[in-house]
């Protein structure tokens, strides 16, 4: 079987560093930040005697490690590709939105343990002390979480960073009214009950995040990206007779690669048609990385992958 190989010729690097937007500085005013109010609201904590205003220091720490996880695997993603990471370290942002996802989980369940424990253990908080802390902590984690507000809605990894923050501003935010509702009633069970309330809040919202990154882990089509129709604008590209082996998978949280052999009996089209197919699957349908196979299609052989991984 007669085979040619084609792939976009541009410069690639350059193609794709314009969607992945640097945002160091965002995480290290965000990691800063929320390291001061850590240290700050576990010392009010061990002065208070309030477990509540600790537990929500070490959820906070929590999510400190997240935003550095987060900020290492985006440096990761910006390095070249080597002879062993022929792709580089893309696929790193898929990792760390994964593992964000899963240990902001484990942290809400061990949030909502301890409120169940509570409910039916009530303990004395110092309801005033507890709520002007935790205000405090509302202001912090909702300007962290903003830094990464604009970036979200193209990057899963910035997307996690800030779920994870505007999380802890919502659990904080539960905190302060049951500090403020303790301080004035007196009734502990609503710390407890509070927690059991944003908890539910909070998973209801890292569902989505966690689904997102377990398919890309997996090579799933991105979310956004119409596989039929990408198909469908290949089959009508001018000497065109069949395609096959399709795969569409994300690179990394930004970049979405493709591969497939397109059955082109008159023969190779010519680099430019090539580079032309390639930027117009950019333009319509976000794919940055495209790598396509000529065949001619005039041998009864098939490519081994072919037809269990037809898309």
């Amino acid at each position: 079987m007669a085979l040619q190989h084609a792939h976009d010729q541009h410069d690639h690097l350059h193609r794709h560093s314009h969607g992945a937007l640097d945002y160091g500085r965002a995480f290290a005013l965000g990691i800063a930040l929320n390291l001061a109010y850590v240290a700050a609201e576990a010392a009010f904590g061990a002065i208070s005697g309030s477990l509540a205003l600790l537990a929500d220091a070490g959820h906070n720490l929590g999510d400190v490690l997240a935003l550095g996880l987060s900020w290492g695997a985006a440096v990761l993603s910006r390095r070249r590709p080597t002879g062993r990471f022929t792709y580089g370290f893309r696929s790193s942002s898929i990792l760390a939105a994964l593992a964000n996802a899963i240990i902001l989980l484990v942290v809400t369940g061990g949030i909502a343990w301890e409120a169940l424990w509570r409910l039916s253990h009530p303990v004395a908080v110092a309801g005033s002390t507890v709520a002007w802390v935790a205000g405090i902590g509302i202001v912090i984690n909702g300007a962290t979480a903003l830094l990464f507000a604009r970036g979200r809605e193209r990057d899963l990894n910035l997307r996690s960073a800030f779920l994870h923050m505007a999380a802890d501003a919502l659990v904080t935010a539960g905190v302060v009214v049951s500090g403020i509702a303790i301080a004035v009633t007196g009734l502990y069970w609503l710390d407890p009950a509070v927690g059991l309330v944003v908890s539910a809040v909070i998973v209801w919202g890292t569902w989505d995040l966690m689904r997102g990154a377990f398919r890309l882990a997996l090579d799933a089509v991105p979310e956004g990206v119409d596989a039929a129709g990408v198909r469908t604008h290949l089959l009508t590209q001018p000497g065109v007779a069949a395609i096959h082996d399709l795969h569409i998978w994300g690179m990394s949280t930004t970049e979405t690669a493709l591969t497939c052999h397109l059955v082109m009996p008159g023969g190779h089209p010519g680099d430019a048609a090539l580079s032309g197919i390639a930027r117009e699957l950019e333009e319509r349908f976000g794919i940055h990385h495209a790598t396509m196979q000529i065949e001619l299609g005039d041998s009864d052989e098939v490519c081994a992958l072919t037809p269990e991984h037809v898309v």
